[in-house]
Formats: structure tokens, C-alpha cells, sequence
């Protein structure tokens, strides 16, 4: 999916990170990395707002949070 400029933000990203996503990119199908990012971070927001039950006003923990990121390899360990 390609997204017209019109439609984006731009936000800055330590190094360290894009360089991970670069990496990753080689071994996924994924165009570019900002494809590549924007289906991380969906998917990512996906999943806590399912945890948190958007609704109903529920917060996720913020461990939750981080131990998830770390198992996509966006925080070191």
C-alpha cells in the first residue's frame, strides 16, 4: 500500500531503529520501510487498543506496552 505525501506525517526515528527495520526489510515483502513501519506500528496499535478495549477506557500498562515493542525489536532488550 503506497500512501500519497498528502496523507503523511513525517516523524523522526533514532538511527539505531531504522537501521533494525532496514535489516528486517531484507526478509519480509515489504516495498519499503516505511511500509514496513506503518504495518508494525498498526499492528502494534491494533493490539493494545483490542487489549485496552478502546471503549471502555481501559489503560494497558506500560510494560505491556514496552515488552511488546521489544519483541518486534524496536527496544534493545
Amino acid at each position: 500500500m503506497r500512501l500519497e505525501e498528502s496523507e503523511c506525517n513525517k516523524v523522526l526515528l533514532p538511527n539505531r531503529i531504522l537501521n533494525r527495520v532496514d535489516q528486517r526489510l531484507e526478509h519480509t515483502e515489504f516495498d519499503s520501510s516505511e511500509a514496513y513501519i506503518t504495518y508494525v506500528l498498526e499492528e502494534v496499535l491494533y493490539r493494545v487498543e483490542e487489549n485496552a478495549g478502546t471503549d471502555s477506557g481501559n489503560t494497558v500498562a506500560e510494560e505491556d506496552v514496552k515488552n511488546r515493542l521489544q519483541s518486534l525489536g524496536y527496544l534493545d532488550e
